[in-house]
């Protein structure tokens, strides 16, 4: 609040210093050519017109405006190379003078067996550590040096690691990217180093109850390879070691489960430096994905404290039937929701259902929304929710209630539109960052083999119907219910007793 007041402070000075200068320069000047600088001036402190002061449709001399943009801009075209050993390189150009790049390799946490469990957690904290060629220092160093930001992240079927910088150190780029995935020494101290990283996560994950919630639904409602933990367990932590990672990248990161993606690069030049440093990747075939099954269950853990956290969720379809998961990110959108001391304002959900039917009407929620959670072939939908313990049980009734009404038509066409036009609002802001960008190029190239339009998605969008919705949401309904509760869950009821509430 004191930085907000303090620069609005800052900006009301400067336009005060900005209006004085003008009026002193006008009123200098108008000394050579009329002897009215003093009514000028004075015009001016009455909040008169002062004709000191020139026309704003008079152009400035000796300044040359540059070219207006275009009406419309047509999208850079994606361009994909496929290397001989089966990895793939994709492209997209922009006018930004930066460049984001990204390496994206088809393996997550549903591929760790019993001895590999927790690798993919360690491996985002180990990336862009040190390698068979650089220190980490040295590595440090030269990422400075290009003004450069890079990240990692893991999730339950693929890792992504990015690097950002200018254009013009491009060729820098790749090499440290591809050094960094190709080359990691894990070294003992290193990976001793981030162990240690990851108890103190495991050990603050609790006090993330949706996090640890969400967590909670894909191992209690999964059987198989998508109920790996997407954090490394505590009693997989002593078997992890740098023997182990290496083992690990050595059988997963192949040529053909690897795309290498860009935005803002121009496609031949990337080429050129990429071939060289990739071309000599294991041609292996891509193996099947580790099969997992939807089965539904309930998860409680009682840690007693002043609040139940619960979520309540539906199996989904994966992104592979594509037009039912946009349906669920809608749905999403639709039913909304946060925080109750949300600061509200465009674009927060104070329209959507869970906040004008759970939030606003009953005090005794802290926070209530959808989430979605989706994958190649299946995926969740759910809702989580935060109340005081006495009313645990009655707040997940009204949860079981708003998703009923959804399913028995009670969305209007209000509430839809707005609901895709946030859904349409969320995928363009997000696609404006180059880093996001890249990452969706890399993404979509893993999941469907290229990349799709915008305009598809945008179209699948804007052709759904409440009909649609409903559909959708009764047949959700239907399957098994998965339940998880986290701190005082006393007066949580019974699992069957929620379950039966959607029959």
């Amino acid at each position: 609040m004191y930085r907000t007041a303090a620069s609005r402070a800052k900006a009301l000075k400067g336009i005060l210093n900005r209006n004085l200068c003008a009026s002193r320069y006008a009123s200098s000047s108008a000394v050579a050519t009329s002897s009215s600088s003093a009514s000028g001036s004075s015009s001016w402190l009455s909040g008169g017109y002062s004709r000191a002061l020139p026309s704003m449709d008079i152009p400035l001399t000796g300044v040359s405006l540059p070219p207006s943009l275009a009406d419309h801009v047509e999208p850079s075209k994606l361009k994909i190379t496929t290397l001989p050993n089966g990895l793939k390189i994709a492209t997209e150009m922009s006018p930004n003078p930066a460049a984001s790049i990204g390496l994206y390799v088809d393996c997550g946490s549903i591929y760790e067996t019993p001895q590999f469990r927790g690798a993919t957690h360690l491996l985002e904290r180990m990336a862009f550590k040190s390698t068979l060629n650089r220190s980490h220092f040295r590595l440090v160093r030269e990422i400075e040096a290009m003004g450069g930001n890079t990240s990692a992240s893991a999730s339950r079927e693929q890792m992504g690691y990015t690097i950002d910088a200018l254009k013009t150190y491009v060729p820098e780029m790749v090499e440290v990217l591809i050094d960094s995935v190709r080359n990691p020494a894990f070294l003992d101290w290193e990976v001793n180093e981030e162990l240690r990283k990851v108890k103190v996560e495991i050990g603050e994950f609790a006090t993330n109850p949706m996090g640890f919630l969400l967590e909670a639904v894909h191992s209690a409602g999964y059987s198989g390879a998508l109920a790996n933990p997407l954090y490394a367990p505590e009693s997989a932590i002593t078997g992890l070691t740098g023997d182990v990672l290496e083992k690990f990248v050595s059988e997963n990161y192949t040529a053909a489960r690897m795309v290498l993606a860009a935005s803002g690069v121009d496609h031949e030049e990337l080429l050129k430096v990429v071939e060289p440093l990739l071309s000599d990747l294991p041609n292996v075939t891509r193996p099947a994905e580790p099969k997992s099954q939807y089965v539904g269950g309930d998860f409680r853990q009682h840690t007693g404290g002043e609040a139940t956290h619960f979520a309540l969720a539906f199996e989904v379809p994966g992104w592979n039937n594509e037009k039912e998961a946009i349906i669920a990110t809608v749905l999403q959108m639709l039913m909304g929701g946060g925080g109750s001391f949300s600061a509200g304002g465009p674009g927060k959900g104070m329209h959507s259902r869970l906040y004008l039917n759970i939030l606003n009407q009953h005090q005794q929620f802290q926070s209530c929304t959808a989430f979605t959670s989706v994958f190649n072939n299946t995926g969740l939908f759910g809702i989580y929710g935060c109340t005081s313990p006495d009313f645990a049980s009655q707040g997940i009734e009204l949860v079981a209630t708003e998703m009923y009404a959804v399913a028995g038509g009670a969305v209007n066409q209000k509430h839809l539109d707005r609901a895709k036009a946030a859904t349409k609002s969320a995928i363009l802001m997000n696609l404006e960052s180059r880093m996001i960008a890249a990452e969706d190029i890399g993404r979509q190239i893993l999941t469907y083999g290229e990349r799709k339009p915008v305009d598809h998605f945008l179209k699948t969008v804007d052709q759904l119907t409440l009909k649609d919705i409903a559909e959708f949401t009764s047949k959700v309904i239907a399957k098994p219910l998965t339940m998880a509760s986290f701190g005082d869950v006393l007066n949580v009821p019974s699992y069957d007793s929620v379950s039966k509430r959607f029959r």
